[in-house]
């Protein structure tokens, strides 16, 4: 029979209950975490995620669609700039820092900052003007609709001997991108210029970032009516 100091000695040491299962706490983040992963990988499958192998172990192939490679990119901290709306798969590698497109009812629009083509109060097209007009190039070329230049200005009154008014500079600055598209051999009969003066804001001509988002010109592509 063992004596007290023997059964000491072969006695485990006391463990506190909370430190021993700390491990039990690691141990449910791990799990959260596989869990969060495992759902985020269904809903990339559910968008398109496929993953195409030979049967014979060969070599194997991801194919991710439009939709699960956004949302992987949000994921992962990329963000998106909502530049395109609904265009891209039409008109693919259209980037263009102050050009932004739109698509609703009346067709597509192609939104270009007024700075990117003329100086203040000219409506002559600027050596940059022209090279983004070129980039458009292909885009409107390949479009079979008819192409509406608009041009628009801030509320701020203008009275030089060549512009007496807004009117007169918008549909200035709208006929000089015309005609340049025109050269750049975008059909003539496709296209027509239109001024609107300060009469469609886009945002408050009391700001000064309101007048900037004013004065622009917008090429609006329209849509060809489907047939009954």
């Amino acid at each position: 029979m063992l004596d007290r100091s023997t059964r000491d000695m072969l006695q485990p040491p006391a463990v506190d209950a909370a430190e021993g299962e700390g491990w039990l706490v690691s141990y449910l983040d791990v799990l959260t975490l596989l869990i969060t992963l495992f759902v985020l990988l269904l809903s990339l499958a559910g968008n398109g995620l496929a993953i195409k192998g030979s049967q014979h172990g060969g070599e194997v192939t991801a194919v991710v669609s439009p939709q699960a490679e956004a949302a992987a990119r949000m994921v992962a901290g990329a963000g998106l700039l909502p530049r395109h709306d609904g265009i891209e798969p039409r008109f693919p590698g259209l980037e263009i820092e102050g050009v932004s497109v739109l698509e609703d009812q009346q067709g597509i629009t192609l939104r270009i900052d007024d700075n990117l083509l003329f100086d203040s109060g000219q409506a002559i097209l600027t050596g940059q003007g022209r090279e983004v007009l070129g980039r458009l190039r292909e885009v409107l070329v390949s479009f079979e609709g008819d192409i509406s230049v608009e041009g628009h200005t801030d509320s701020i009154p203008i009275a030089s001997f060549r512009f007496p008014s807004n009117w007169e500079l918008s549909s200035g600055r709208a006929i000089a991108v015309l005609r340049y598209l025109a050269e750049l051999g975008v059909p003539a009969e496709r296209l027509r210029a239109v001024g609107y003066a300060e009469t469609r804001p886009l945002g408050s001509n009391e700001t000064p970032e309101g007048r900037a988002a004013n004065r622009r010109v917008e090429l609006l592509l329209h849509q060809e009516a489907e047939s009954p």
